[in-house]
Order: C-alpha cells, then structure tokens, then sequence
C-alpha cells in the first residue's frame, strides 16, 4: 500500500519533476517506509512506500526493468502474486525481488493491459513503456485504490489523493455543478469520474486506460457482473443451501487471500455481523492470537457511542488479543479536523472520524487489517432494498431515489444558489440510466449493481482508504473479492434479502458465530456528536459556513443555512443524516484544500 504521482507531457517539454517531488510529499503518511522518483523525457514518476511484502529495498519503487524497458509505480496488493510470479517463471521471466510489484511489471509485459484479468487483489497502477512511448493506467474492479487525474491539452497528473494533484499546482479549482448537485442529492455521492473540482477527475474502477504519447487517450473497462441468473450456470436452480455453501466457499477464500503479507494482519472488529465473520473464519483457519479492535464514543442525543458488548462477545469466543478503543469528546474535535483534511473528496458519513481514531490507534500495533466493508451492498444489508422487491423493473428508480436521495431535485433550487444549479435533474438522470442498463434481472439487481459500482466505490470503500492511509495503515475487505461479488451478483435476490437483509450471509453465519451478533439490529460506526451537533461542534461547522469565505464562494442560499444553524438536529434528509452537517463539510473541506 503506497502513494503514486506522476507526469506525462503530449507538448515536447520534460516532466516537471518538481511538482511531481511536491505531489509525492504530500503522501508521506500514506507511505512512511521509503520515497522514490523516477524521471525520463516526458514522464516522471514518483511514489511513497508502506512496506507490506518484499520488506528489503529491491521491493522499492519507482520499479524499472530495464531489459524489458518498463517502469512502474504501484499502490495496492495482487493477492495471488506468488502464484503468478510461478506461472511467469515458467514462461521464462527471472525476478530480482520477492514483490508483487514486480510481478506486476512482468505481467505487464506478459499480457499487456490485460493482464489485470490476470490479478485478485486491490490496486491502481501507472507503467511507462520505453520503446513506445507509451503510458498505461489501471485500477481494480471494485475502485478500491484511487486514482485521481487532472489532463488538458499538455500534460497529464496523475495521483492516488486529489490534495496531491493540488500540490502540483496549474488544477482548475472550479466548482463543477454537476458533482455538486450529485453531493446535495446522491447521498453525497460523487459518481463516476467526476470530482466537486472540475479540474479532478477520477480513472473508473475496473478500468485500463491507454495514453499515447500525443495525449489520446484510450480506456478499456475490463470488469462488470451482469447482476443475472444465467451468469453462474453451475449453480443454475440450486438450493438456499447449495448457494450457503457457495458463498461460505467463496468468503473463505477471500479471507484467506488477504492474509498474505510479510508482516501481521489484525481485523477491525466492529462487533456486527460482518467483521465477526472474518475473525470467525481466521480462527478456522488457525490464526491464534490475532489482533482485533473495536472503538466507541461517549453518548449524546440519547444515543449509545459504542458496540463493545458485541465486540467483546467475539473477541472472547475467538480468544483474539483485542483492543479497546473508548473516544472522549476531548479528542474527537481535533480529530474531526484532522480527518476533513484527509479526505481526498468531502465524506459526509461520521464514520470517517471513527475511522480516523480508530486508525491512528491501530498503526500504533499493525500495518494491515482486514475489515467488514462492502457486505451490505453485496448482500442487501440496507433499508432501501427491501421496498425494491417486486417493484417493476421500469419503476427501480422512481423507488430508488425515493428511498435514497437525500432530497427531491425540486428542492435544491431553495438550497443552492443559482449560479451552482446545473440544468435539470443531473442526479435523477444518472441513476435512471444506469438502472436501465443492460443486464440486472430485478429492479433489486439494478441496484444493487447501482450501489456496487458507484455508491461503495464513492463513499464506504473510498472512506476506508482515506482514513486508514492518514496512518499508513492497509486496510483489506474480503467482501469485495472479485469472485464473491460475482456470486453475490448471481444470488436470488430473496435469499439475499430474507430474514431483514443480508439472509444469505446470515444463514452462513449460523454455527460460527452466536445469535446474538448474527440476530443484532443493524449497527453503524456511531459517533453521537456529529449525529447531534452541539457545543463546538456546531461552533466548528456555524463558523466554516458563516465565514468570508463561503459567503464570497456562495455555494449556499444564506436562508436556508441560518434556518439550519436556528435548528440544527431538525433538519435531516432521507436517511436521517444532519443536513446542516452535510453542508458544513463540504465548506470545511474546501477551506482546507485552501480552494
């Protein structure tokens, strides 16, 4: 797990190395173990290490070989690279170091920009081709490592945080309206390649794309389950239990995956149903004595700050070395701060505070852990789900965007001032196309391949990342294994949606783990002071929003944010998250990326 940047000029200049040298530092705690630059003609590259595999310095990068004129950069893990680097051993490539970076490279040569059909893991990749010229970027199938890009006419950035990108300097700093209309309605989802800045934009998960030295730009999308039945002819007609076994087969092997590394892996342990699974099967597995942690907040608003009775119930049954994280107020106002400035996008979601103390805790005994994200879009966890079933295949997204938006589009027009309203319903529109798109048998289907290829990537997946680097910590989600969210694809949607979401993973769960976790109201990473802004709190957010700068920037009708700060825990939208939070936030972080 690393931070990469770098450069590539169309117009006959060198690469600037300076600002790329500027891009990279901005990355130190995403790689504190090592730093690199690589510099030829028109590309450069530079990258941040975290020492995960090949702890030496031959696993270094920028990586160059030069007998097959290719330089790489890389962030991520390819799980399988020691198979890999046997089945290209045996196609005659000789290797220097034990990394999967290099087996990257040789794969790379091997199969060209297929080759990441070839990888089970998480990554985002840059490789530079000597003899042609040429610049290749890629990115894994679920978006799981970012890959932010700024491309005009002469040249093209590239980096794993959008703050690096703005380190180099020349960005268009512009609000772009349609991503701000996506933030206020898409539950503060910014979907596809775009930023809120117009000058950033994001390369797609599960996406190769090809630059030529003249600047064109080819992109390849290699990835996407069609969400069918069909697709999965082996278990054609099978039974709920024949589909148990088949996802109990399928997250055992993912678990076990993401346990390859040359140094420990703990587990974040939130007590749900989830992370227990993941303790549960490492303990089959024989790991003893693993290291698990859990977090909690003091109480407000009459809502309980932590689930360690359930956490304490599993690290007990699975005998783990656990850690107790308990937050008070007292450091969870420096650390909401601290972690607005490691968003690499604006989050409205509390749990990136959480993430943020719990990381910085975590780093302090591993470097990698595994975690919990991603069941709930695989699985149907969500409230918004059920209400799909049997709902018309034309009428998923009149019923999604009722149940999900934040807000109806006609609203906006009292909330955003004129200038910053895009023209039409941007968000409606997207959502309606995607859902109609080919494949996804249900309107559940269409969702939930709505909600994997867009909503995980830009809020959850993208949360985890962010706050966990802050610490140069790796975080691994085998829920988000390739091949078990192409099984989960496939899964009837009733076995996915019994017993009140997530049935499948449930009834896998029986004989693992106690009722009491498997059987628990859905749980969320609470943190009370944000739900409930109050106290300096609400003096951090009323401040940000009142400031010059934001009423020189006037994203906001002034109305709507004094009616807000008036009343701020009345106002919520559809999912019950704090409207004047979510407002609050974007201005915080854009203050803090000094834009």
């Amino acid at each position: 797990m690393c931070g990469l940047s770098g450069e590539f000029r169309f117009d006959g200049r060198p690469a600037d190395v300076a600002a790329v040298t500027r891009m990279s530092e901005t990355m130190c705690d995403r790689g504190p173990d090592g730093a690199g630059l690589w510099s030829q003609g028109p590309i450069t590259f530079g990258h941040r290490r975290l020492k995960i595999i090949d702890l030496s310095e031959r696993g270094a990068q920028p990586i160059t070989d030069a007998d097959l004129g290719l330089t790489a950069v890389f962030n991520g893990c390819l799980y399988n690279y020691r198979e890999l680097r046997e089945e290209l051993q045996g196609y005659g490539y000789r290797f220097f170091s034990t990394s999967d970076t290099e087996v990257l490279v040789k794969a790379f040569h091997r199969w060209g920009a297929g080759c990441v059909d070839h990888f089970a893991g998480m990554f985002a990749f840059a490789v530079a081709e000597r003899d042609t010229g040429r610049l290749t970027l890629g990115r894994d199938r679920l978006g799981i490592k970012p890959l932010y890009v700024a491309h005009d006419a002469d040249r093209l950035r590239f980096a794993s945080t959008l703050p690096a990108l703005l380190a180099g300097g020349g960005v268009d700093t512009g609000i772009d309206r349609t991503a701000l209309h996506h933030y206020m309605t898409f539950h503060s989802v910014v979907p596809g390649e775009r930023t809120v800045l117009t000058g950033v934009r994001k390369l797609p998960p599960a996406t190769v794309r090809t630059v030529e030295p003249d600047g064109t730009v080819t992109d390849h999308r290699y990835w996407r389950p069609p969400y069918t039945r069909s697709a999965l002819p082996d278990l054609a007609g099978a039974s709920p239990a024949e589909w148990r076994e088949a996802v109990l087969d399928r997250l055992r092997t993912a678990v076990r995956r993401r346990m390859v590394a040359d140094v420990p892996v703990g587990v974040l342990l939130s007590g749900g149903l989830d992370s227990s699974l993941i303790v549960a099967l490492l303990a089959e597995e024989g790991q003893a004595g693993l290291s698990t942690f859990s977090i909690g907040f003091a109480p407000a608003g009459g809502e309980r700050g932590d689930e360690f009775g359930y956490s304490d119930l599993i690290a007990t049954r699975f005998g783990t070395d656990h850690h107790r994280i308990p937050i008070d107020d007292a450091r969870l106002l420096p650390a909401l701060e601290r972690s607005v400035g490691a968003m690499s996008e604006p989050m409205v979601s509390h749990d990136c505070v959480a993430f943020h103390l719990l990381s910085e805790e975590v780093s302090r005994h591993v470097k990698v852990v595994q975690s919990g994200q991603g069941a709930d879009e695989v699985f149907a966890g969500y409230s918004w789900y059920p209400p799909l079933a049997g709902v018309p295949r034309e009428r998923a997204a009149e019923v999604y965007a009722r149940e999900f938006f934040d807000r109806p589009h006609d609203t906006l027009a009292g909330i955003l001032t004129p200038e910053y309203m895009p023209d039409g319903d941007v968000s409606g529109e997207f959502v309606r196309r995607h859902l109609a798109g080919p494949g996804a048998d249900t309107a559940l289907d269409a969702a939930l391949r709505l909600d994997t290829e867009v909503m995980l990537v830009d809020d959850p997946v993208k949360r985890v990342d962010n706050m966990t680097m802050a610490f140069g910590l790796e975080a691994r989600t085998p829920f988000l294994d390739h091949e078990l969210v192409e099984l989960a694809a496939a899964c009837p949607p009733e076995l996915k949606l019994a017993s009140g979401g997530k049935g499948v993973l449930k009834d896998v769960a029986r004989g693992l783990l106690p009722a009491e976790v498997i059987d628990r109201p859905k749980g969320y990473f609470p943190v009370p002071a944000i739900r409930h802004l109050h106290g300096p709190f609400l003096e951090m957010v009323a401040d940000a929003l009142t400031s010059e700068a934001a009423r020189s920037r006037g994203l906001f009708e002034q109305t709507y944010v004094e009616k807000l700060l008036t009343a701020p825990d009345e106002h919520r939208t559809t999912l019950g998250a704090n409207a004047l939070w979510q407002l609050g936030l974007l201005e915080l972080w854009l203050q803090a990326q000094g834009v």
